[in-house]
């Protein structure tokens, strides 16, 4: 069997290859075909994940092959998509059939989690680098944008933040910790688990939302942008994790969670009237902070006084 027979036959045994529900025709023709319900529309995402940029090198494959797809599918949660689909074009600087195997098997299983069906990609030998495009669905004109947010709305976020950038020390080997504390940050870094219900339970709710990933501050920076208003962040109420306080101590988490970038968890603007809705209904969100007219992001201390640092995210192309 040839090295590309190989990685075309790992991948088109996966369980997730096999079918399901809005695939029309999957793996093995030069296109697939999705069906998609009369008034709905189709949400499509592509992320681009490169060795040593996104990802350490070497690592786990299986750790990889959930991260990848998590961190694609969480653009269908910003969205309140119903996940439907998903490609992966893989560049390989060689073919390694237990590496391969680990890969394919880690995908499955975010893929089941998600929903999500592979239905085609590409491989091609060079420099590690995966791309993935994930197809979802969601009802017309229903879907969540970062445009909406109004003044007198709230800033919620759907989780607690900061708990991948904390394990960014332990992934590259630089500090260890104590499993209790050093488990939940590396679950949250290899298999963030991507807000799809929470996504899909906003419409009709939230007024603009995304998903964190570049940072909270950053990427509240594009919502108020792109909605044309100021948000405001009571720093003493953006929520960390135990084991991120225990790790980093205080000021340390506050600093991950603000900056720090790789949550993957959903931020959203929403009048505050939903917020007690989406409480009842178990959803475990948090409010932060509030919209007013204006522009930009500031971080508030206990006072209101303006603290905002001057580097707020991941800079993409810093030197």
């Amino acid at each position: 069997m040839g090295e590309f027979e190989l990685i075309r036959t790992v991948f088109a045994a996966a369980p997730c290859a096999q079918g399901g529900e809005g695939v029309a025709l999957g793996i093995g023709d030069d296109c697939a075909l999705l069906d998609v319900p009369f008034g709905e529309q189709l949400a499509i995402s592509t992320d681009t994940l490169v060795a040593g940029v996104h990802f350490a090198d070497p690592c786990d494959p299986f750790l990889l092959g959930q991260r990848s797809l998590a961190v694609a599918a969480s653009d269908l949660a910003a969205m309140g998509a119903t996940p439907l689909a998903f490609t992966l074009a893989l560049t390989l600087p060689t073919v390694n059939a237990d590496w391969l195997q680990a890969f394919a098997r880690g995908l499955n299983q975010m893929a089941v989690a998600c929903n999500l069906r592979l239905i085609g990609g590409d491989t091609t030998r060079g420099p590690l680098c995966l791309t993935l495009t994930v197809f979802g669905r969601v009802p017309s004109g229903c879907a969540l944008t970062r445009s909406g947010a109004q003044p007198g709305d709230v800033l919620c976020v759907g989780g607690e933040l900061g708990n991948a950038a904390g394990a960014l020390p332990l992934v590259l080997g630089q500090r260890s910790a104590e499993s209790f504390v050093a488990q939940p940050l590396l679950a949250h870094y290899w298999s963030p688990q991507p807000q799809l219900a929470l996504g899909q339970a906003l419409r009709g709710k939230a007024t603009s939302a995304l998903d964190i990933s570049d940072g909270l501050l950053a990427d509240c920076g594009h919502l108020a942008l792109a909605s044309q208003v100021r948000l405001l962040i009571d720093r003493d109420r953006v929520p960390v994790s135990l084991a991120l306080e225990e790790f980093l101590g205080s000021a340390g988490a506050q600093q991950a969670a603000l900056s720090g970038g790789d949550d993957y968890v959903l931020a959203f603007t929403l009048p505050e009237r939903d917020v007690s809705i989406l409480l009842a209904d178990g959803w475990p969100i948090h409010v932060i902070g509030r919209v007013v007219e204006g522009q930009g992001v500031s971080l508030i201390d206990e006072h209101g006084q303006d603290i905002t640092p001057a580097i707020c995210g991941y800079q993409h192309f810093a030197g």
